[in-house]
Order: C-alpha cells, then sequence, then structure tokens
C-alpha cells in the first residue's frame, strides 16, 4: 500500500528512521499526532485562521473583532489588584487600548517600555477602562505582513505552532501530490476541480480575500476537492476489501426446505414477519454460494433477529456443518441459549455454550462435544474465541452486537475454521439500526439486510421525560404498576458514588426503593457482581418473583421479560442516544400498555446542555429505531457509533456524511471503475490516504 511513500523525501522536522532514543520532544509529539508521513502533515489541515495580513486602526475595530495593531506604548506597569498583573497602555494615533497580561517576565516590560512601537494582535473587547486586549501577542512594529492567512494547527503538549507550521510547510513541500485520479472524471461538483496540491497550498495559506465562511463551513473548492479524495480513498478501500474476501471460498450450504430449517418453522410459537421472510431468503442465497457470506443484519430492538440466526444455523446444521453464535455479555449469550436451546433440542439439535464463568468440568464436557461435532450449534461470550477451542467443522459465525466486538475478535472467529484455504461465512447482527449514509460508507464492504418491522403484538411504548425533582411520583407509579402485577425496570448511570459525578448510586437507589416499596422485592444487578449472583437475580426476575430490578446498563441488550412494563432511567441525560433506546426496548414485550420514564438531574441552578435535550427529545418523538439513529449521527457524528470498526477504520476527517451525501455517490460509483480500470492509481490512493490503516477493513 505505500506507493504513495516511496516519492517522500526526508524532512528535518519529521522523524526518519531515526531510532526511538534519538528523537527530539516535538518529533515525538508528531508520531503521537500520527504524523509521520509527509503526506500525513501535508493533510493536517488548520483548526482555524488568524488574519496577520493587515493593520487596522482601534478607531475602526468593533468589539469582539480580533484585530492587529500598531502603536506606541505610552505607559507600562505592574498593578497588584485584583491580582498582580502587567497593564499595558497603547495608543495607535486614533484611539487607546489597554493591554493587560497576567502571565508575564521581564523581557515583556523590556519589549513593552514605553516610547517603544509595537504590533499587537488579539481580541478588543470593550467595559469601564476602555478598549482592552487580554494577553496579545506582540513584537517589535514593522518588518513585511504576511500574506496570507495565519494557519493554527490543532497540536499535543511539546509541539508548539511555530514548529508545527514550518513541518507542515516541509511536507507540503516533499509530499508526492501527483494525481491519482484518472483523467477525464465528471466532478461531483464542479467547484472541486481543483488540483490537489492547489487546494493542500490554499488550505494551509488562504488569501485574506477568501470568505472566512467558505472555510469554516467547508464549501470552498478547495474542501470539496479534499472530501472526494477522502471519501474516494474510503470507498476504494472498502471495495478492495470485499474483492479480497470474494476470491476467499467457503463451503456452499445448500438450503433444505424439509430439512431442520422447515422443522423449526413449523416448531416456532410464531410466524414469521415479511421483513424477517425476506431477510431469511437473503441469508440463504449467500449461504448456498461458495463465497463467504459477510452480511451485517440490522433490525430494531425486539425485531426478532435471533429466529433469524437460528434459520441460518438450521441450513449450516443440515448441511453437516457446525455454527458459532458470539455474543458481549454473559447475560445475552445465556438469553441466546435457552432461547435456542427450547427451540432445537426438540429436533435433535445439540446446543454447547461457552462462557468465562463456567466450572471446570462443565467447560471440558462443552470443548469435547464441539471438537467431535456433537454440538452442532455453540453459543457464548468471548470464551468461544479462545485458543483451546477446536471446531470439527465451523462453517457460519454469527456475531451479536457486532459493535462491541473488536477487529481482533472477529478475526480470530473467522480463523476457528479448520479445512484449509477456507472462511467461514460471517452474520454480524446489531440492533443500532445504520443510517444509510453511514452503511453506504463506513459498511461499504458488507451486505446489508434489514428487518424494518417489529412482530405483531409489541405494544408501543410511550416515553415522558420527568425532572428528577418528581422522583417521588416516579416512585407512586411504580407502586401502582406494581399492584397489577406488572414489573419495572430501573436504570441507573454508576455503580459507586463519584465525586466528580454527583450521582445516586445504584447501591443508594436499591435502599431508597426497597424502603419505599414495603412487601416487595427488589433486586440490584451491576457489572462487578459475582456471576452466580447476576444469574441468581436475573431469574428471579425473569420468574416474576421480584418486582423492581435496579440495575446499571447490564441490561441493555437481549433481556426479555414480557411482563415488565416500565423503564424507568435515572439521570438520562448522561446516556447516548441509541442506549437511551436499547433500554427502552426492554419494555413493551408483552400485551400491556408499556411506558419509559426519563428522569433527568440539571445542574446546580444550571440547564441541561443542548446535546441532552436533543437527546431526551427525540426519544419523545419518536419510537422508530431507524429515525433515533439518523438523529443520533447529527447528534455524535460517526465516530461513537462505529465500535469497533473504529479500532482501525478511517474515520472521516474532512467530508460530512449528512452534508456531503452526493460526493459519497460520486465516489461509490467511481471506486469500482478506478479498480478495473486504473488499478495502479487506486492502490496508489489508498496508499496515500489510509497508509496501513485498510487492513482493518477485512475483518
Amino acid at each position: 500500500m505505500g506507493l504513495a511513500s516511496r516519492h517522500n523525501h526526508p524532512m528535518p522536522a519529521k522523524p526518519a528512521a531515526t531510532p526511538a532514543k534519538t528523537l527530539s520532544a516535538p518529533q515525538k509529539a508528531l508520531i503521537k499526532l500520527g504524523l509521520v508521513r509527509d503526506i500525513d502533515l501535508a493533510l493536517h489541515l488548520p483548526l482555524r485562521y488568524e488574519d496577520e495580513t493587515r493593520i487596522v486602526k482601534l478607531r475602526d475595530v468593533r468589539e469582539g473583532d480580533t484585530a492587529q495593531i500598531e502603536a506606541t506604548v505610552t505607559a507600562c506597569e505592574i498593578t497588584m489588584r485584583p491580582r498582580r498583573q502587567l497593564l499595558v497602555t497603547v495608543d495607535d494615533g486614533s484611539d487607546t487600548c489597554v493591554m493587560r497580561f497576567f502571565s508575564f517576565y521581564p523581557s515583556h516590560q523590556k519589549a513593552l517600555a514605553v516610547g517603544n512601537r509595537i504590533r499587537a494582535r488579539g481580541e478588543v473587547k470593550g467595559g469601564f477602562m476602555g478598549l482592552t486586549m487580554m494577553h496579545p501577542t506582540f513584537k517589535a512594529a514593522g518588518g513585511n505582513l504576511a500574506e496570507a492567512l495565519t494557519p493554527v494547527y490543532s497540536t499535543v503538549a511539546g509541539l508548539a505552532q511555530a514548529y508545527l507550521r514550518r513541518a507542515v510547510i516541509t511536507g507540503l513541500n516533499h509530499a508526492d501530490l501527483s494525481e491519482t485520479l484518472p483523467p477525464g472524471i465528471p466532478w461531483p461538483d464542479p467547484r472541486g476541480a481543483w488540483s490537489l496540491r492547489e487546494a493542500l497550498q490554499f488550505l494551509h495559506h488562504p488569501t485574506p480575500d477568501v470568505s472566512l465562511a467558505s472555510l469554516e463551513d467547508r464549501s470552498h473548492p478547495a474542501w470539496i476537492r479534499l472530501k472526494c479524495e477522502e471519501l474516494l480513498a474510503q470507498q476504494l478501500s472498502q471495495l478492495t476489501a470485499k474483492r479480497e474476501r470474494d476470491l476467499l471460498r467457503a463451503p456452499a450450504l445448500k438450503h433444505k426446505a424439509q430439512g431442520l430449517y422447515g422443522q423449526l418453522l413449523k416448531a416456532l410459537p410464531f410466524g414469521l414477519t415479511n421483513a424477517q421472510q425476506r431477510v431469511g431468503r437473503e441469508i440463504a442465497q449467500d449461504l448456498a454460494r461458495q463465497v463467504p457470506m459477510h452480511r451485517l443484519l440490522q433490525g430494531d430492538v425486539g425485531a426478532g433477529k435471533t429466529v433469524v440466526a437460528a434459520l441460518a444455523a438450521m441450513v449450516a446444521v443440515d448441511a453437516g456443518w457446525q455454527c458459532a453464535l458470539m455474543a458481549p455479555t454473559e447475560i445475552l449469550a445465556t438469553q441466546h441459549f435457552a432461547k435456542l436451546v427450547g427451540w432445537l433440542e426438540p429436533l435433535g439439535v445439540k446446543v454447547a455454550w461457552l462462557i468465562g464463568s463456567q466450572k471446570k468440568k462443565e467447560r471440558a464436557a462443552m470443548l469435547a462435544m464441539i471438537e467431535s461435532g456433537e454440538a452442532a450449534l455453540v453459543v457464548g461470550t468471548h470464551a468461544v474465541i479462545q485458543e483451546h477451542v477446536k471446531f470439527k467443522n465451523l462453517a457460519l459465525a454469527v456475531i451479536d452486537e457486532q459493535h462491541r466486538f473488536g477487529v481482533a475478535q472477529r478475526l480470530a472467529l473467522r480463523g476457528k475454521m479448520q479445512e484449509g484455504g477456507m472462511e467461514p461465512h460471517m452474520l454480524m447482527m446489531t440492533a443500532t439500526p445504520i443510517p444509510r449514509t453511514l452503511a453506504m460508507s463506513y459498511y461499504a464492504d458488507l451486505d446489508v439486510s434489514v428487518i424494518d418491522e417489529l412482530p405483531p403484538g409489541r405494544t408501543p411504548i410511550v416515553t415522558r421525560v420527568v425532572s428528577d425533582h418528581r422522583r417521588d411520583e416516579v416512585v407512586a407509579r411504580i407502586g401502582a404498576q406494581l399492584q397489577q402485577g406488572r414489573q419495572v425496570y430501573w436504570v441507573c448511570p454508576l455503580i459507586e458514588e463519584s465525586e466528580a459525578l454527583d450521582l445516586t448510586n445504584a447501591t443508594q437507589t436499591h435502599a431508597d426503593l426497597s424502603e419505599a416499596l414495603p412487601g416487595v422485592m427488589v433486586g440490584l444487578l451491576h457489572s462487578r457482581m459475582p456471576v452466580a449472583e447476576k444469574k441468581a437475580v436475573m431469574d428471579l426476575f425473569t420468574a416474576g418473583q421480584m418486582g423492581v430490578l435496579v440495575s446499571t446498563t447490564v441490561i441493555e441488550v437481549g433481556v426479555d421479560v414480557p411482563n415488565a412494563s416500565l423503564m424507568v432511567i435515572e439521570h438520562a441525560e448522561r446516556f447516548g442516544l441509541s442506549q437511551l433506546h436499547q433500554l427502552r426496548g426492554r419494555v413493551g414485550r408483552g400485551a400491556a400498555a408499556s411506558a419509559c420514564v426519563l428522569l433527568y438531574g440539571t445542574p446546580e441552578g444550571g440547564r441541561l446542555s443542548e446535546t441532552a435535550r436533543e437527546r431526551l427529545r427525540a426519544m419523545v418523538e419518536t419510537n422508530d429505531g431507524f429515525e433515533i439513529a439518523r438523529r443520533d449521527l447529527e447528534i455524535r457524528g460517526p465516530g461513537e457509533f462505529l465500535g469497533a470498526r473504529q479500532s482501525g477504520a478511517p474515520l472521516l476527517r474532512f467530508a460530512d456524511l449528512e452534508t456531503d451525501s452526493h460526493l459519497l455517490d460520486w465516489a461509490r460509483a467511481l471506486a469500482p471503475q478506478m479498480l478495473d480500470q486504473h488499478p495502479y492509481l487506486a492502490e496508489r490512493h489508498i496508499g496515500r490516504w489510509l497508509g496501513g490503516k485498510s487492513e482493518y477493513l477485512k475483518a
């Protein structure tokens, strides 16, 4: 992939092949920022700009402007009130201004002595003392003015702007910026038709006549060019990964309508929705091919993904192969196991299970069943991918809540197939629906199936946002639900008291509710409890003996208790939108009308942040997981959405999926043409933009 770097020359400011011990602090800081190659420096674009191209008169400055002035010092004194500070008065002939410094050295006083003429730059404020500047930058007057806006880069400790600016200029001069886009391609936006070198030179040093707004909102032609390049690199990289995977081989698993698949369909106590049937067909078609399936199955909370996975497993078992299902938590793995055993053992299908807390004897028995092939289906947590787990003939791997697993874990599961040169089929499932633009960019290497309807009988959930001050009313409502024989979840964000976040901890809430609801069994569940204790609590709640379950977010995914009809989420403002939606999906699973109460606390005398308010508003306005996901993407950006894909997948730095979807469409159309007709250019383009990061996309 490193074709682009062949043309890179060493640069003084950049650590070349220098032993780590001899690197200077700024060179180490460059590496920490990921600025290793010349092209990395060239693509490290400014956060903002300072205008040092002109001098203005104080009389023409408006309050709040950042201005550069030339003036004579008329007074310079240290004052002790209200604290030690240096006050310097300057006069530029049109007005005076006081420059205020709270940290200063004798050299400051010397440079700012009365009578000296200086050039200063800073934000001008009005007030009781007239115009003031806090800690402006300054130097002796005279000398040439800058010809372009001065870039300000994001940096880390130990890396001064001046050093970083020099390093970027060196990188920009030495990087190979020759064209990697095929000649004569149509641009999605005629304004993007700058060369890469022109665009980068301009964005690092824009001319003073540029519209600052077009730089800030990234609508300037130079920005359009960079976004096109970045999106194209991402699409090329994803498509390359997909094509490489399509060259691999997997066992062709033929679907037998009369076999276990059909028997399971008949035995289920419910019928499949149209969406489940459609998705089932898509998966069966993939499994019948000799190319490894790489499909992402998304469906809202409660849409019935597990039964679709079970049907896919039956196709594999019917063909004489094994299937593994990996879930992120023991609670979820246990639920899957219980459900699958209930469905499959009557059909004569043996289900094994592996979790970290298993007793040695039970684990040994399970490992023997898996290795001999007696267990056709294996359900478990990360324990499934440990080295000593040997499958007889694994052909299908199902990963639930795939964003919770890292790239290495997914690769380890793929490596469990013993047959030489073959790969297992992979089905990844998520209850966090992925907005279309995200699916087209970050998941472009996957085939995506969507279960877009809920099974009949799911009751709509009413969501209410309630201030923490009305907590007593919420407890009274819980009492009313319990009298009707219903059960209640109460979710807390933290286990222990934290001084930084003054939150009511789960233990305290448990004690308070136990006191407020005499005669009711109130359980407590949190991640630090021993597994056996967690299981005992969940069993009591599932069996209906426990009225209220106080829990941290360990119940976020997969818990299924149809009798639970009320979900209270404490400090809801501290949760992400997708997480709130997942938690809400734990109720509304039975016939009873269900509700979700979002309790929010406000900082002392303060207000909720705009982000928190947007989240809570979205929860009240919609139950639709796809709409929730779209709004979540708007609020948070793609970073947090991608979970484990972040461990290497290049997050977009420049393009914005909301505003640049037309550029994404262009990149998607161009990528296959480039790979087919200009493979050398495509490889250089990926190497330039992604370096080694594209390897991660193959998982």
